[in-house]
């Protein structure tokens, strides 16, 4: 097991964290979709202070029964369903540097932690996410259909967006984290795309740079439909997942 090691994060580690929270916080005032804002309120984030994995599971664990699990980087598909499927999310501990504060090539704690872990205090990610681990579960050892869970979990639970009282809102952690992929993806320049499965399961994503597609869900309510889609989609196409499967877009 990795552990966060709370007391050695240093005084610069922290101002860094405030900095992007400052930052991030406005960026999304008004564009994210509206539990978010209540989830990182519900879970005691502070503006001025890297969150606490062992405060923030005690808070998790009661509202939801999910918790954090720290990890060094990044892991395999395989490793990452396993342990969603325990209800653990994982998230890196490492934050980055003053001079990193606009691009990273891997995900720190900030996008983790301030993009993902508030998204577990709403009942209905965590139902999505429990489907997708479910889902996954007896095809582990299969990396294509891996490949295309993990294509799904990228377009909606990273760079998902959705319709909220009328106006194109931000679930996605990869964008709520990100003040570029946020002021980027509700722009004339973005393409947004009405959710289809099909289309997700067949495109290959970049991760060094903006999406070039984001697709829009109607409400955050069809998220677990949407796994059940992809359950009935694996049964029915289990003889042509080989088509979907195309060389990833940032290899």
């Amino acid at each position: 097991m990795f552990e966060q090691l709370y007391d050695r994060y240093t005084s610069a580690d922290h101002k860094v964290w405030s900095m992007l929270y400052a930052r991030q916080i406005g960026a999304i005032e008004n564009t994210s979709y509206q539990q978010f804002k209540k989830g990182l309120e519900d879970l005691g984030f502070s503006p001025t202070a890297i969150p606490n994995f062992s405060t923030i599971n005690e808070r998790l664990r009661r509202l939801t029964g999910w918790d954090v699990q720290a990890v060094p980087g990044l892991i395999p598909g395989k490793e990452f369903f396993t342990l969603m499927a325990a209800k653990h999310f994982v998230s890196t501990t490492w934050i980055r540097k003053m001079e990193q504060l606009d691009y990273l090539e891997e995900p720190d704690m900030f996008h983790d932690t301030f993009g993902h872990i508030p998204l577990l205090a709403d009942p209905i990610i965590c139902k999505y996410l429990s489907k997708l681990a479910q889902i996954a579960a007896p095809y582990l050892n299969n990396e294509q259909v891996i490949e295309l869970i993990g294509r799904l979990y990228w377009f909606t639970v990273e760079f998902g967006l959705v319709k909220e009282h009328g106006q194109l809102k931000i679930y996605g952690a990869g964008i709520l984290s990100s003040p570029g992929e946020t002021e980027f993806c509700l722009s004339p320049k973005a393409t947004r795309l009405p959710f289809n499965l099909e289309k997700i399961l067949s495109t290959p994503y970049p991760i060094d740079r903006f999406q070039e597609q984001y697709f829009v869900i109607e409400k955050m309510e069809d998220l677990p439909a949407i796994a059940d889609q992809l359950a009935d989609w694996l049964v029915i196409n289990k003889n042509k997942i080989g088509l979907f499967i195309q060389p990833n877009a940032a290899a």
